[in-house]
């Protein structure tokens, strides 16, 4: 930030009680904390109060720790009869709607955008193509919203994060004309799968430990605490080691949850409220980018990019992946539909502002972009979704109170 220690801390300050003390009219209207925070981000590095280097190590830090806190906040949520009954729809999500979502937005950003070579469209899909867990929870801890969508919502967005990351380590290899890119691909899926190997394993152990613990064992107080230790040294072991610190987080929370021991529920209130303390944060950030970056020399064609992105990309791929499945036409359409892009597209957006890619600064534009129109969309919609769903929902109980007396 362009103002001293202080100021920013006052500032932090301020953003918080004011995120905090509109939550309950942003709870069950169209508003949404991400979007009063991307707002007053912009407002003020608009008006000169902040100013933020998007080159700044420490604000790569934040959205990673963002990221993280969320990911195993979500992970915490994962019902383990969920878990082994509806995978199918999950696992087409991210092996056949991922990447063709990445695939579709690359060739929308290669013929809109003259100037960026194959591989670094391919750069932008990979970026965009990850949902985020921060706007998607949202949505997964709304009960009108059917349980199997929200099990397959929550499970996409925190898996596909941690996927999406080799994809995008890997374009960029591509797009700096590196040498090795094939063996650069092995190696960053090796790491996705020792990543979730070390979450599995790690928090298995301290679950289980949780009932040796010396004395009395854990106490109320440091319950949370013991569980936000397990996510983070998940994510610290696999990236000091060999793995992908993303996913071994959202693994180890999902041990966590579907182990055959009951967890506290204080272990996700807590990572949860961590979560939503960084995230506020991190969206604020991110609106300061957006105006201290700047905006694409042609606006016409981000218009289209960002429409093709969000109407078009996510719904037609994961509407084709579903294609044969038993999920009611309904959910399809919502689950196509719902494919926010946050905190993870902000994150590897940033990794390409910080690479030496050619067009590093334009794919960060054109990224920002559309992050911020999925954010007002997405952002406006999980609400009207929910509350659609249960209208729905009152509707078929209604129409089976009315068969019932002609079936008796």
């Amino acid at each position: 930030m362009g103002i001293g220690f202080p100021e920013a801390v006052l500032t932090i300050g301020l953003l918080l009680v004011v995120v905090a003390g509109l939550s309950g009219l942003a709870h069950g209207t169209v508003l949404s904390v991400s979007l009063i925070s991307v707002a007053a981000g912009m407002i003020l590095d608009a008006a000169g109060v902040v100013d933020i280097n998007p080159r700044d190590p420490g604000v790569i830090t934040l959205i990673e720790l963002a990221l993280v806190f969320t990911l195993f906040s979500d992970g915490l949520v994962v019902e383990r009869e969920l878990l082994v009954r509806h995978m199918g729809p999950t696992t087409r999500a991210l092996a056949i709607a991922m990447p063709a979502t990445m695939g579709l937005i690359a060739v929308a950003a290669k013929l809109l955008f003259s100037e960026l070579t194959w591989s670094e469209a391919l750069l932008l899909g990979a970026v965009l193509g990850a949902t985020d867990p921060v706007i998607t929870s949202a949505v997964v801890t709304a009960r009108a919203i059917p349980a199997r969508l929200r099990h397959v919502l929550n499970l996409e967005s925190g898996l596909n994060d941690g996927l999406a990351l080799p994809f995008v380590l890997f374009f960029i290899v591509i797009a700096t004309h590196e040498s090795g890119a094939g063996t650069e691909a092995v190696t960053l899926l090796a790491e996705a799968a020792v990543g979730a190997l070390i979450g599995f394993v790690l928090a298995t152990i301290a679950g289980r430990a949780i009932d040796d613990m010396p004395g009395i064992g854990l106490t109320a107080k440091y319950e949370g605490i013991y569980a936000l230790g397990i996510g983070l040294a998940a994510f610290g072991l696999a990236e000091a080691t060999f793995g992908n610190g993303l996913v071994a987080t959202f693994v180890a929370g999902i041990a966590l949850a579907v182990a055959d021991r009951d967890t506290p529920e204080v272990f996700h209130q807590f990572s949860e409220s961590v979560g939503a303390l960084l995230q506020t944060i991190t969206f604020f950030v991110f609106g300061s980018l957006v105006v201290s970056i700047g905006f694409p020399s042609t606006p016409i064609a981000v218009a289209a990019l960002i429409v093709f992105t969000i109407i078009v990309a996510r719904p037609v791929a994961i509407l084709g992946s579903l294609i044969g499945t038993d999920m009611p036409r309904k959910q399809q359409y919502f689950l196509a539909w719902f494919g926010p892009k946050g905190v993870a597209s902000m994150l590897f957006a940033l990794f390409v502002l910080k690479s030496e890619v050619p067009q590093g600064n334009l794919i960060f534009q054109l990224a920002a972009m559309v992050i911020l129109a999925s954010i007002v969309s997405h952002g406006l919609t999980d609400t009207l979704g929910a509350r659609w769903f249960e209208r729905q929902l009152e509707t078929d109980e209604g129409d089976d109170d009315d068969e019932t007396p002609a079936n008796a």
